[in-house]
């Protein structure tokens, strides 16, 4: 069985993270995703650090299941191979600052000109409008436009902090993977294709709005500051490492004052429902800490699961590919890429029993597939290797 999404083509003009992530979770998914770069330079992540054989993690991670066509869009023989190929494709995907695209003529009403059922994706950093619309985008800016970076502080009233991996990146990209699918699904029923535009700002406010902007949502109430939920992470040191505890509910809470040998905490009246342990975390938490620092990890591990007390041990990166969890999960898959040699990836994270992703291609090396590319758009072995020596292709 092929993919849930085989038989579609995605030309893929994307780079660095958001783009690239969105476009290969739709290749694992079976979607033929063409990536289209710039002879000799290709994507920004190929000069990445962490590498090997001259193939950067970021790269790799970010660009299984494509093919690469290495194309100068600025020459006009170049042009009309790009033409060619969106003649053949679904959707087109672009992640320029607003205005390049159309400066370099490939804006929606040029694609149309070419392929008017073709489903055009506009993925930018702060938005098609604005002040910010034309600024170089990068993770700390939105993290810090959009009140993450706020959130991720604890409160209004302390310092902000930065989440220490690329959340707006990675959210932008699952937003725009549903939303080319969804897309797709609508060409399918009415016949009529469409502009889809995000941007990163968009999609971070809209991840944060369904949970931490509580004080923002009625209309009319004066919010002073947002309270923290607390100045306390529920990350705590054991004896050997770090846990995370969490007890939500009146048994959990119960449960875990048994299991910690602190029963007498049950009748205190300050986390006697959740709304009490909610006002008084900072105090709850720190009562935690001093009964968890005085076991080692896989202690309170065996004695608050007997309990069911929801926990989990911190992991290092280098503890997570021998986990048990993670193994049972085969979430974690061991590949050989032909340059690179042998891999490490995490699967497609959707499971699909009839449709279920397959690993067909490892991320391939610049302009890797042009010249099998080009056979299929009708070119032959002549022309292509002119267009080479001409300089408009890479391969």
């Amino acid at each position: 069985m092929t993919g849930p999404l085989d038989g579609y083509r995605i030309v893929d003009l994307t780079g660095v993270i958001s783009g690239p992530f969105a476009t290969m979770m739709l290749a694992d998914q079976g979607a033929d995703v063409i990536k289209v770069e710039t002879p000799g330079v290709g994507d920004y992540t190929r000069q990445a650090g962490n590498r090997k054989a001259d193939l950067s993690a970021s790269f790799l991670n970010n660009n299984r299941n494509k093919r690469s066509i290495a194309i100068n869009l600025k020459d006009d023989r170049g042009r009309e191979i790009f033409n060619r190929l969106i003649k053949t494709a679904d959707v087109l995907t672009q992640n320029f600052r607003p205005g390049v695209a159309e400066r370099i003529g490939i804006g929606e009403d040029a694609i149309r000109e070419v392929a008017p059922d073709i489903i055009y994706v506009s993925i930018s950093g702060f938005g098609e409008k604005g002040p910010f619309k034309t600024k170089p985008t990068y993770d700390p800016l939105i993290q810090a436009l959009s009140g993450l970076a706020s959130v991720q502080g604890g409160s209004d009233q302390n310092r902000p902090r930065l989440i220490r991996t690329i959340v707006p990146d990675k959210v932008t990209a699952l937003t725009a993977a549903q939303a080319i699918t969804a897309a797709l699904l609508a060409r399918e029923r009415t016949g009529v294709a469409q502009h889809v535009r995000l941007s990163m700002l968009d999609s971070v406010v809209a991840f944060l709005w369904s949970s931490d902007m509580g004080g923002q949502t009625f209309i009319g109430e004066t919010v002073s500051q947002q309270r923290a939920a607390s100045f306390i992470d529920l990350i705590y040191h054991t004896e050997d490492g770090h846990m995370s505890v969490s007890t939500m509910t009146n048994a959990q809470w119960s449960a875990f004052t048994v299991a910690a040998g602190h029963p007498e905490w049950q009748e205190d009246e300050r986390f006697m429902t959740p709304a009490l342990r909610d006002l008084n975390i900072d105090d709850r938490l720190e009562l935690i800490q001093s009964v968890l620092e005085t076991a080692t990890t896989d202690e309170w591990m065996a004695r608050l699961e007997a309990a069911g007390v929801p926990c989990a041990p911190v992991l290092t990166r280098k503890e997570i590919p021998d986990h048990p969890q993670i193994k049972a999960s085969e979430i974690l898959l061991e590949l050989e890429h032909p340059q690179a040699g042998p891999l490490r990836q995490a699967r497609a994270a959707a499971r699909f029993d009839k449709t279920p992703p397959k690993m067909r291609r490892m991320a391939p090396l610049l302009g890797q597939h042009t010249e099998e590319i080009m056979i299929e758009l009708g070119y032959d072995s002549a022309e292509i290797a002119a267009l080479r020596k001409a300089s408009v292709t890479d391969g």
